[in-house]
């Protein structure tokens, strides 16, 4: 016997919405690493940076010296300067804190929260995409991909947030 449709729209609904919960502390997970990863880099050298991989990509080229990470790590590091350095400490440190405030926002229901992250995601998109244009990251595509869930899953939400909402 299949449940009446109302509640299998209610059941679909709660889906949905379990999908945006997770999609969300995802993003939230990915903002606390950037967020650490850019106060890392805060505190050490360009110079500390810089040994620390040479020497990671050694370690591994002694063992395979044709382990594609260590040699793609050996040649950033040549390249790694100091305004490179600045540049990804402030990036990682100012993304990780905007997309905490708007997971926080999103986790809460703040309905300030959803035209931001729309707005926000699709700048980060536009950013991962031009990036991607240059570097062919994979990695940049499979962040863009989970930006354009998060918006679609939030866009969702927050008309179903509107629509339920009491109007003053």
């Amino acid at each position: 016997m299949r449940p009446a449709p109302r509640i299998r729209a209610s059941l679909r609904e709660k889906r949905i919405h379990d999908l945006f919960a997770i999609s969300v502390l995802l993003k939230g997970a990915h903002a606390l690493l950037e967020l650490f990863g850019g106060i890392a880099l805060y505190l050490f050298s360009t110079s500390a940076l810089v040994t620390f991989m040479n020497r990671l990509a050694a370690a591994e080229l002694i063992e395979d010296p044709n382990d594609f990470v260590a040699r793609h790590l050996l040649e950033f590091a040549r390249g790694f300067s100091v305004q490179m350095h600045h540049f990804y400490a402030f990036y990682l440190l100012s993304h990780g804190i905007v997309k905490i405030v708007l997971v926080a926002g999103l986790l809460r229901e703040k309905l300030w929260a959803y035209p931001a992250s729309f707005v926000v995601l699709s700048a980060f998109i536009a950013y991962q995409l031009y990036r991607f244009s240059y570097t062919h990251e994979a990695s940049l595509i499979a962040l863009t991909i989970l930006d354009l869930i998060v918006i679609g899953l939030a866009w969702h939400e927050y008309r179903l947030l509107r629509r339920h909402r009491p109007t003053h």
